[in-house]
């Protein structure tokens, strides 16, 4: 992964710092391109591995058919109110799915972590129920900015 802060190097997350924001936020926004060049946003759950950012998509989606088409992808995490609490990371890649489209349950040891990392986050199981509508896209990232505003201000 490519860590890209020319400016903002002091508001810059620390390797340690990324991984713990990624792991504990819930939603990120989704930016992708359509067949027409119109931009295109959506909110996900997701999760991170520590070295992919892992999405469980509806097949039947915008999003999906323009992934499918363009597999490029920008994603925003972020969270704050005021200017000194804001925080967030974009990364941006390639998305590739992996597994069976759509999931179905089918043995897949790639999908094991994911699968069982987004089942403990979101539903408080171990295991992923599969409703047949969704799949996975993971994201290994080329490119990553991330901003801490809480270090501007003094301890």
């Amino acid at each position: 992964m490519t860590v890209t802060q020319r400016r903002g190097r002091r508001i810059m997350m620390t390797p340690g710092e990324l991984d713990a924001f990624l792991t504990t936020q819930r939603t990120c926004r989704v930016a992708t391109v359509s067949a027409d060049g119109a931009p295109h946003v959506s909110t996900l759950w997701f999760v991170w591995d520590g070295g992919s950012l892992w999405l469980y998509s509806v097949v039947r989606s915008r999003r999906w058919a323009d992934l499918r088409r363009d597999p490029r992808v920008a994603v925003v995490i972020d969270t704050g109110e005021e200017y000194d609490e804001l925080r967030g990371v974009e990364l941006s890649g390639g998305v590739e799915s992996v597994g069976e489209v759509p999931r179905t349950g089918e043995l897949c040891a790639e999908l094991d972590l994911p699968e069982t990392l987004f089942a403990r986050k979101y539903f408080g199981v171990d295991e992923l129920p599969h409703d047949g509508r969704h799949a996975w896209l993971r994201l290994t990232p080329r490119q990553t900015v991330s901003w801490d505003f809480r270090k501007l201000t003094p301890p």
